[in-house]
């Protein structure tokens, strides 16, 4: 049985407890634990991380999990985005592979009550961008009007494509406005008279 903490659903499997708890051992240094944190959370740079905590190296806001075998610091900032990650520990004829899946590092898990701004990133995110990448292109969202009009601006192969109204209309503004009904519209603040990067011109 895998142990699941209450607070934010982080799963460290048993094979990676035991595992760590090796490692820790190993490391010969009274009261050791692990720190997992994300660096640039939030963002389509985020890594997870696990790294050794000596005592006094932990952050005074870590969330402490206090394992059968271990204990296991949290970093704050990273809690939201650590939701639903997975701590796994594959054994093989080399040893073994410790992988940490977390899919919502790079954006925190909304729902129906999370801010509009936060679920116009997470579509932007999950579903928009990653089809834009191919294309070196991304788009952000710069801010949301009164109206709850979301200010798009298209970055990468995207700025000064020659295919960027049916970008925008057929593909972004209908995917956003189908998941967000409550959207007012999306606006495009972005210089395509500048193709210097263009994808399609």
């Amino acid at each position: 049985m895998s142990t699941t903490t209450e607070r934010n659903e982080i799963n460290i499997t048993d094979s990676a407890q035991e595992y760590l708890a090796e490692l820790l051992e190993k490391q010969s240094v009274e009261g050791i634990a692990v720190r997992i944190f994300i660096t640039q959370p939030g963002t389509p740079y985020a890594e997870t991380c696990l790294a050794y905590c000596r005592p006094g190296e932990e952050e005074p806001t870590d969330e402490q999990l206090t394992l059968e075998k271990l204990n296991v610091f949290l970093d704050k900032n990273s809690l939201a985005f650590l939701e639903d990650a997975v701590v796994d520990f594959n054994a093989d004829r080399m040893g073994g592979q410790l992988t940490i899946k977390a899919p919502n590092a790079k954006m925190p898990k909304v729902n129906a009550d999370s801010p509009l701004e936060d679920r116009v990133n997470y579509i932007l995110y999950s579903e928009i961008n990653p089809g834009l990448a191919s294309h070196g292109g991304e788009i952000k969202l710069v801010e949301l009007t009164e109206d709850k009009h979301a200010i798009l601006a298209f970055g990468g192969g995207c700025q000064g494509c020659a295919a960027v109204d049916l970008t925008l209309k057929d593909g972004v503004e209908k995917t956003l406005m189908e998941r967000i009904p409550e959207l007012g519209g999306i606006r495009d603040v972005t210089d395509h008279t500048d193709t210097t990067n263009a994808y399609y011109r």
